[in-house]
């Protein structure tokens, strides 16, 4: 991880991703910005949300769960390891922890909580401005290795054994649902992605067969890989368009410069306002 850039500063989803009727589940962790909006419920390795999430269903987390304080989750929370539970948390369901609870003020949940180890019931410092502060401090004094060390510890590692699998990444003050995914930074979404709902935001790129129902609007360039189906319109105010081999668009097109691959199809109308550029399949050699 880039120490200089801000990690919740794009929409991340990784491969595999599918959206499984109301939930979003990922073999890897969720990380949500503060004061976003995600309708469907959550489950995945860790699961950790900024101040004032809003979860519209139940969070499975394999190992830990991190709520900072004011967050609203629909349904049950159901962790593997340990939870770390802000202060004014509401729960409509029950908490269930396999490992420790640490749990702040006034936190309400409604159904009730057990868990397996210690309760500790008090005001901590919100999760993730704890971490922010302390990698700043590290940062600051010299201990750049230190940083590195505990970064990695906290993303990249799980009892002693490496994990490969990125995070699922919504930024701050995003809107997640079955209608549409609204951001106001790039979108990166990886290959064999199962997605329901209109993806909004900056830039958009998509990976190989990824199926989409719902369109794609960007401010900037969008791109499609191969053998990914849209099930809708694909649009740019500004940007270019690139469709690689083998994708499929279900729907109109309109973008100032249009690069179609190779067997690349669109079902609705082009507008374009530069070039389109068509590939062309490689012959094979008589």
């Amino acid at each position: 991880m880039a120490f200089s850039r801000d990690p919740l500063d794009e929409l991340v989803v990784p491969d595999g991703t599918e959206a499984k009727e109301v939930d979003l589940v990922t073999d890897g962790d969720v990380l949500v910005g503060g004061r976003s909006t995600v309708e469907f419920g959550v489950r995945g390795r860790n699961v950790l949300a900024g101040e004032g999430v809003e979860f519209g269903g139940a969070i499975e987390a394999e190992a830990d769960c991190r709520l900072d304080m004011w967050c609203e989750v629909a349904e049950n929370v159901l962790v593997g390891q340990d939870a770390y539970i802000g202060e004014r948390v509401h729960v409509a369901g029950e908490m269930k922890v396999a490992g420790d609870l640490d749990i702040g003020d006034d936190v309400e949940i409604e159904e009730g909580f057990e868990a397996n180890g210690w309760i500790v019931i008090r005001n901590p410092m919100p999760t993730i401005v704890f971490l922010f502060v302390y990698l700043k401090h590290l940062l600051l004094i010299g201990e750049e290795q230190t940083a590195q060390r505990l970064v990695s510890e906290l993303v990249d590692e799980d009892e002693g054994e490496e994990i490969d699998v990125d995070p699922l990444v919504i930024p701050k003050n995003a809107t997640v649902s079955d209608d549409a995914w609204r951001v106001s930074t790039p979108a990166t979404i990886g290959d064999d992605c199962r997605l329901h709902g209109n993806v909004r935001a900056e830039t958009i790129d998509v990976g190989t067969d990824t199926t989409i129902f719902g369109s794609l609007r960007a401010r900037g360039d969008v791109s499609v890989g191969e053998g990914t189906r849209i099930h809708g319109d694909l649009t740019t105010r500004d940007g270019d368009v690139t469709i690689a081999a083998g994708a499929r668009v279900l729907g109109d097109v309109s973008c100032a410069a249009l690069e179609l691959g190779p067997d690349a199809e669109i079902d609705g109308t082009i507008r374009a306002d530069g070039e389109i550029t068509m590939g062309t399949t490689d012959r094979e050699p008589e």
